[in-house]
């Protein structure tokens, strides 16, 4: 929770519901000088402020994705023997003199 890359995410996810809630309430069948724009900001804002809240408490789903995925790709235990590496060059036959 200390990082840039959850509270990036976190906030992204805020910006999210108060857009959702915006066009949830806005698209309700209502033109737009009969929105009542103090309830529809209000209800938005209160609906990000949650998500951020749900964010904190409950943790990131894709934080948490990211770093598994990174630690896996990074994998200190990982066997790095140069005998087993893949060499192209093991799969050329260089025709001796006198093979033609």
């Amino acid at each position: 929770m200390n990082n840039i890359e959850f509270w990036k995410a976190a906030l992204i996810r805020a910006l999210r519901t108060f857009i959702q809630v915006i066009l949830a309430v806005w698209t309700a069948g209502q033109l737009i000088t009969e929105v009542d724009w103090k309830f529809l900001l209000l209800s938005a804002f209160s609906s990000a402020v949650y998500s951020l809240l749900t964010s904190i408490l409950a943790g990131l789903p894709e934080v948490g994705l990211q770093q598994t995925l990174y630690d896996l790709d990074n994998d200190p235990e990982e066997d790095d023997d140069e005998d087993d590496a893949y060499d192209p060059a093991d799969e050329v036959s260089i025709p001796e003199e006198g093979d033609e």
